[in-house]
């Protein structure tokens, strides 16, 4: 594990380069961005983070360091001291689906640990002690259990889990309690919701327990037509039914979201043409724009991609943009703090600078 100094030297590499999850060749990428499977855990013997004292949660970060350490150690894993990070590096992390927003705002020791490629992020002391995080690219929920699994497996092999044997994994969250298991698709559904279909997606998830919520999960909107579909339960559901579950009904979401984009071609391909031009032209050539409309932009532009009405971008490179046109990322290449217009001005010049002119 690389030593806290490094820190300032890593959070600059992340700012300039993209995690392996977003690079857009994971199964069925063009509707599926990534998948993700987050662990909850705590340690037996200590109190649940409401109850923590600072002197606490310190013992519990290096506790849980050494843990981590001793279950990966060849891996090259960063750590990353949250509570000494200025909003906009924590904010960074945040964008980059690293931490969650919570981890941001808390007070007392807490930090993360990063695996290379972003595959793979430990939160320590967020709601719970440990919430261990597998991101990959496109439709991957197995292959994401699967490196939980094993890491989770090696912690547990030198730190006690609060563990009952009726209940199971004991949460801060009564609903994470059992597997302590939550499993998330995002999903890019341009034409489900041009075609205003998209509130089925919503009536169906909900039927059988799942959530639809927006791109930085629980509490955020859908910003640039992205959804992320998660379960709401694990209580009384093996890890591999819930991964069953998901695998029954996202090819399903994906399946729908491919036959209304081949209406659209075939029905309103002019008018799709058009919408997808002047979302292109907009990004290269504005001299201020916001991240709202960046993301919706992108999203014209990353459907126009999978149709094939876009040839000279990549998937990778339309994903990398989402992330790199967020506030935190433009003003640490730019150096330092932005104001809002500042920040809209940097983020048009930054997208003429990756798109080319129109």
């Amino acid at each position: 594990m690389t030593s806290e100094h490094d820190t300032a030297g890593f959070l600059e590499e992340l700012s300039r380069t993209s995690g392996e999850w977003l690079k857009g060749d994971g199964p069925d990428a063009d509707i599926v961005v990534s998948s993700r499977v987050r662990l909850a855990r705590n340690i037996a013997g200590f109190p649940f983070m409401t109850r923590a004292d600072d002197d606490v949660r310190l013992r519990l970060v290096e506790t849980l360091r050494r843990a981590v350490l001793a279950a990966a150690p060849d891996e090259g894993l960063q750590f990353i001291n949250v509570a000494l990070l200025d909003e906009m590096d924590s904010q960074l992390l945040m964008e980059r689906q690293l931490i969650s927003r919570e981890l941001t705002v808390m007070d007392g020791p807490r930090g993360v640990i990063v695996g290379p490629g972003e595959h793979l992020s430990v939160m320590l002391n967020e709601e719970d002690h440990l919430r261990i995080q597998v991101l990959q690219s496109g439709f991957a929920l197995q292959e994401c259990w699967n490196m939980a699994d094993a890491l989770d497996t090696g912690i547990e092999a030198s730190a006690t889990y609060a563990f009952d044997e009726e209940l199971g994994y004991l949460t801060a969250c009564p609903t994470n309690v059992g597997t302590g298991i939550r499993l998330s698709v995002m999903v890019h559904l341009p034409g489900l919701r041009m075609t205003r279909e998209i509130q089925k997606v919503n009536q169906a998830a909900q039927k059988i327990n799942l959530a639809v919520r927006g791109l930085y999960g629980e509490g955020s909107q859908a910003l640039g037509d992205f959804f992320q579909i998660s379960n709401q339960v694990t209580l009384g559901c093996s890890e591999q039914e819930l991964i069953e579950n998901m695998h029954e009904v996202i090819p399903q979401i994906v399946g729908y979201e491919r036959r209304v984009r081949e209406l659209l071609c075939r029905e309103n391909r002019q008018a799709l043409d058009d919408k997808i031009a002047r979302a292109r032209a907009i990004l290269t050539g504005a001299r201020s724009i916001s991240s709202d409309e960046t993301l919706h932009l992108l999203s014209s532009l990353r459907m126009g991609i999978n149709l094939g009405l876009v040839e000279d971008i990549s998937i990778g490179d339309v994903n990398a943009l989402f992330v790199h046109t967020q506030p935190s990322h433009l003003q640490k290449l730019h150096g330092g703090p932005l104001k809002t217009a500042e920040r809209n001005a940097a983020r048009a010049s930054y997208l003429q600078s990756r798109l080319g002119s129109a």
